[in-house]
């Protein structure tokens, strides 16, 4: 019992609550900054109007102008499209994997502060039953001093 109560002492005086931002930001290397970067980029309307806009001066180019270096059916187009489709799915994967992990971590730092929780409300509510315990018995206490009296009186 003596050794419960010595950790619970513990983990609470111990600061558990912590920003999840930072612990991530800790462990997170070049390329999955880099990785979470081009997945909200190609996730973005800023992406999507772009590449429709690069899309569209490429084939208007190639349809109206005498030296056209990709004729219709725009294969060297599809290429650059299959290309860029095999690079950015793994990519966009890897983000969410890492999403999984900060969800990860923030799941279990949520953990730690409800247990720290938890064990601060277990000590209170093992101090009330105590201190209702004392004021238990200062009141037997009393009604047999008041009996006293009034026999005695």
């Amino acid at each position: 019992l003596a050794k419960r109560v010595r950790r619970t002492d513990n983990l609470l005086r111990r600061r558990v609550s912590r920003d999840p931002n930072e612990v991530i930001e800790e462990k997170e290397t070049l390329a999955e900054r880099v990785a979470d970067a081009v997945a909200k980029f190609g996730g973005s309307w800023r992406f999507i109007f772009s590449f429709g806009a690069f899309l569209a001066i490429w084939v208007l180019l190639n349809i109206f102008m005498p030296w056209r270096w990709d004729e219709y059916p725009f294969i060297l187009l599809n290429l650059f499209l299959s290309m860029l489709a095999a690079i950015q799915a793994p990519v966009i994967m890897m983000s969410q994997n890492r999403q999984d992990t900060k969800d990860r971590i923030r799941s279990e730092l949520d953990y730690q502060v409800n247990l720290k929780a938890e064990l601060g409300v277990s000590t209170l509510l093992s101090k009330t039953e105590l201190l209702t315990e004392m004021l238990d018995d200062v009141n037997a206490r009393l009604d047999r001093v008041e009996a006293r009296v009034v026999k005695g009186g």
